[in-house]
């Protein structure tokens, strides 16, 4: 019972950081890993999944109602978002990831540096493609991060973030009403294979999605509050954050 309170107050606090910044599985998959260290890393995977996709997607919705979005542009990047995640969580049972996880902290550093380099970045929503331009590069962005959060995970919302900002020329209010419309996406199609593959542990799952819907809630209304330049501290802590993480799992974890 204090293992389950455990874990919902971490689904609580990943939800929070999640619908601001991205990153929310910085928080919940290692005190997941650490409570229970004897279930299987998919499992923990799945149920941490099955958990966080009622927090994005109670995100999305607060986010779409109070930020104008082009439905043409998203409605594709979203397919493309759920049918990567699928991938890249089929991936993950064939293809060893040991590569993929020495490069992510070197791709979350030049993120974080571009970021810091650029002290206007994200601060004026001046979307800089023409309606069908922007909904190929959001679909192509959608399916590849969908493969990265399916096959691996960490930091996939910032990067999507990122993403919406550097590509597509949003401000970071409007890039992360983005992101957790596709990472509800990429939640839900993963999930759906790890479900097939019986790697959730649905007694977890009630609590921690209701503890991850009010931290989603609390956040959303904190990121519409304080707007774009909010966002973007809280973005590069929680980049920094992930990059120490990261760093540590691909390169001082002994083997």
């Amino acid at each position: 019972m204090l293992e389950l309170f455990a874990a919902s107050l971490a689904s609580f606090v990943a939800a929070f950081v999640n619908s601001i910044a991205g990153g929310g599985g910085l928080v919940s998959v290692p005190i997941l890993f650490a409570l229970f260290p004897d279930l299987p890393p998919a499992v923990l995977f799945g149920t941490n999944k099955a958990a966080m996709v009622w927090g994005t997607a109670w995100a999305a919705g607060t986010y779409a109602r109070s930020v104008r979005l082009a439905v043409s542009t998203l409605a594709p990047a979203v397919v493309a978002a759920s049918a990567g995640g699928f991938l890249g969580a089929w991936l993950v049972t064939r293809v060893d990831g040991a590569v993929l996880r020495r490069f992510v902290p070197v791709m979350l550093t030049v993120t974080l540096a571009y970021t810091v380099w650029q002290r206007n970045f994200g601060d004026a929503h001046r979307p800089r493609f023409r309606q069908h331009q922007e909904t190929i590069w959001a679909t192509i962005t959608a399916l590849a991060l969908g493969v990265y959060d399916g096959f691996f995970g960490p930091g996939t919302g910032s990067f999507f973030i990122f993403a919406f900002v550097k590509l597509l020329g949003f401000d970071f209010l409007h890039a992360a009403a983005g992101a957790t419309l596709l990472n509800t996406a990429t939640n839900a199609a993963s999930l759906c294979l790890f479900a097939w593959t019986g790697n959730v542990r649905w007694e977890f799952v009630v609590p921690m999605a209701a503890a991850n819907v009010i931290g989603s809630l609390l956040g959303t209304r904190v990121a519409l509050k304080r707007g774009a330049p909010f966002i973007r501290v809280m973005f590069i802590v929680i980049v920094s954050a992930l990059i120490l993480k990261t760093a540590a799992d691909a390169y001082f974890r002994p083997a």
